[in-house]
């Protein structure tokens, strides 16, 4: 390994980037490009993740170097280096925040901010920035959720964030994998093993299938021998004890009634006794 020797020293440096104004890149690069802006400052982002946890890029809005702020901006300068680097240092996983302005390449003022992750101690020191070309990409919807918390605790002070945090990839099955034959199969095959047809069911053709509801509930074996319908409850024979009232009931006939039986909405009332004939009944 030897050291590399340096080389002559020129007589007129070239000229650095957007010496002029109008071919100034950061002065031609719109708001949308950046995650925060203000009146007098912007913070951009690099164009895509990067080793380490964040870097970022603090601007003034004005053509201007270091050495040509004025003393509002040159103040300002302060308290955005201070807020940027507390926004960066919140951030999970960050240790110490490297504040660098080298000034060589570009012409308008630019002041970097790199995060340098906690418990690297290998990385401490100047060569952060060469670091950061050498490790491993940090995942995307990490570094655009860090992108939208720095934006959004430089705007509570002002500006405003232009950084949204990764949008969650919701996912839906497109069918359902539950059949309902299947599942009624499963069910009949069920009951049978336990005992047979259950309550309130009646037997076709050896299987336990539910019987069909009527206006009053659901059909019994019994109401299916005593209805041919199979749907409607009998009503008792005329003559029969069922359908003669009780003693000392107020809906019972008496001899004083002349409503003819027929025409009662109910049908035909049971017939009355003749005179001087007992009852049977005790």
């Amino acid at each position: 390994m030897r050291i590399k020797p340096l080389a002559t020293p020129v007589a007129v440096e070239p000229p650095r980037s957007g010496e002029d104004a109008a071919e100034c890149v950061a002065c031609n690069t719109p708001d949308d490009a950046y995650i925060w802006f203000s009146e007098r400052w912007r913070v951009r982002a690099m164009d895509r993740p990067t080793g380490l946890p964040m870097v970022l890029i603090l601007e003034c809005r004005s053509h201007l170097d270091l050495g040509d702020l004025p003393n509002l901006l040159a103040a300002e300068l302060g308290v955005m280096t201070v807020r940027l680097e507390r926004a960066v240092r919140s951030l999970d996983g960050v240790a110490r925040v490297h504040v660098n302005r080298w000034g060589d390449g570009s012409a308008h003022l630019h002041m970097w901010f790199l995060a340098r992750p906690y418990g690297q101690l290998q990385l401490r020191g100047t060569f952060l920035s060469l670091w950061d070309d050498i490790l491993p990409t940090i995942p995307e919807h990490q570094w655009r959720e860090n992108l939208a918390m720095v934006a959004a605790w430089l705007a509570e002070f002002g500006g405003e964030a232009n950084a949204e945090p990764p949008h969650i990839q919701w996912e839906s099955p497109g069918t359902f994998s539950t059949s309902p034959t299947a599942e009624s199969q499963t069910t009949a095959a069920a009951s049978a093993s336990v005992g047979g047809p259950t309550a309130g069911t009646t037997s076709v053709a050896g299987e336990g299938v539910p019987a069909p509801a009527g206006p009053w509930g659901t059909q019994t074996e019994e109401s299916n021998a005593d209805s041919s319908a199979g749907m409607f409850p009998v009503k008792p024979a005329a003559g029969s004890p069922e359908a003669e009232p009780a003693d000392g009931d107020d809906h019972s006939p008496s001899a004083d009634d002349s409503h003819d039986a027929s025409n009662t909405p109910n049908g035909p009332k049971v017939p009355r006794q003749a005179a001087g004939e007992t009852s049977s009944r005790v």
